[in-house]
């Protein structure tokens, strides 16, 4: 699962990407600090894995994990050149979702001003700054791409009558401001056209909205008016300080929940936000358990039992005989495996079997 950080700069994008991932990498105080995407893979709390781990010690803990590009600020006619560009919104089209960072604070960390690049602090102008610059540029591949199209359609094959009736459904949606996300393809050969396109405004958005000291759960004006354009586009939306984040991100773990609970805070960003990813995805976890190692994966909400194996091997789907299923409440209860399975807890699922979030699992399989 990869998100790619986008925002405009001095909106503290680069503070909240170091904070996640422990960086220590600097975000100076102008334009475009950071030239090449930085990447950092984090990985996702997952109180689950504490229970699991302690009744089941291994010599190996994998929890899910989540991949943050962090994307030099982009400005205002970014897709003609402006900035550093295209170069960046190329890299945004490799991530599966967007995460943009709004700026909702006012003042430094120090309590000096940022200049904001506009002048003036109004995060729904700058959502809207963002989603234009990235509808331009899919308006551009989508023109680029039209006329070939069209003349490749004539030949009848179902693939190129299926790109061009997708381009040019897209086109007008685009020229009128609208992301590519709002237009709907029901057939599966269109559907893989628009794939094949590589549109940035396919992806979902997830607003992350970096909100001062005192406005920790992001209930103030500027928050408020986050929350209400997100709700407007059926966004995901999640308040975090960056400031806060990154002294967190310096701090011992013991220190870390110290500081947490004297801010009335119940856990870090990252939770928050790998959350927020999760659902704006559709993902959800299961566990295989053992004594060599205990792992969580990632699997899309409404896979079934062979899928969910096919992410740990491709054998594993291909061969799938049965999965042996328990839940981490099962485990909390009665201790270990052994004692699941005596008091019939342990479920034998087959390959219709839709997965659950939190399911631990054993796949039998044979190749």
């Amino acid at each position: 699962m990869e998100a790619g950080i986008v925002g405009l700069p001095n909106v503290g994008k680069s503070t909240l990407f170091n904070a996640l991932t422990k960086s220590n990498i600097l975000a100076a105080n102008y334009p475009f600090a950071t030239i090449e995407p930085n990447v950092g893979v984090v990985p996702i709390p997952d109180s689950r894995l504490a229970i699991i781990t302690k009744y089941i010690p291994p010599q190996k803990l994998v929890p899910a994990v989540l991949r943050l590009v962090d994307i030099a600020g982009i400005v205002k006619g970014a897709s003609e050149g402006e900035g550093l560009g295209n170069k960046f919104l190329s890299h945004i089209r490799e991530v599966d979702a967007i995460m943009q960072v709004v700026r909702c604070f006012t003042k430094a960390p120090g309590g000096e001003e940022i200049l904001h690049v506009s002048g003036t602090v109004d995060p729904v102008r700058d959502m809207e700054i963002i989603a234009m610059e990235l509808v331009l540029a899919d308006l551009q591949t989508v023109e680029a791409g039209l006329g070939k199209a069209e003349r490749a359609a004539k030949s009848g094959k179902p693939e190129d009558v299926a790109r061009y009736a997708v381009l040019k459904a897209l086109k007008p949606a685009l020229d009128a401001g609208k992301p590519a996300r709002t237009v709907k393809f029901d057939e599966p050969e269109q559907q893989k056209q628009l794939k094949q396109l590589g549109l940035i405004t396919v992806k979902k958005v997830l607003y992350v909205m970096n909100v001062d000291e005192d406005d920790l759960e992001g209930t103030g004006p500027m928050a408020q008016q986050v929350r209400a354009k997100a709700k407007e586009e059926g966004a995901e939306v999640v308040a975090v300080c960056a400031k806060i984040e990154s002294e967190l991100s310096q701090m011992a773990e013991s220190e870390q929940q110290e500081m947490l609970e004297a801010l009335g805070l119940k856990e870090r960003a990252l939770a928050s936000v790998a959350r927020a990813t999760y659902k704006l995805l559709g993902l959800q976890s299961y566990f295989t358990a053992g004594e060599k190692e205990v792992r969580a994966w990632t699997i899309p909400i409404g896979a079934t039992a062979p899928q969910a194996a096919g992410v740990i091997h491709t054998d594993f789907e291909k061969g799938f005989i049965r999965a042996e299923v328990y839940t981490v409440a099962d485990l909390e209860k009665f201790k270990n495996e052994k004692a699941i399975k005596e008091a019939g807890k342990l479920r034998v699922e087959g390959k219709e079997y839709v997965m659950h979030d939190g399911d631990v699992c054993h796949f039998l399989f044979n190749v």
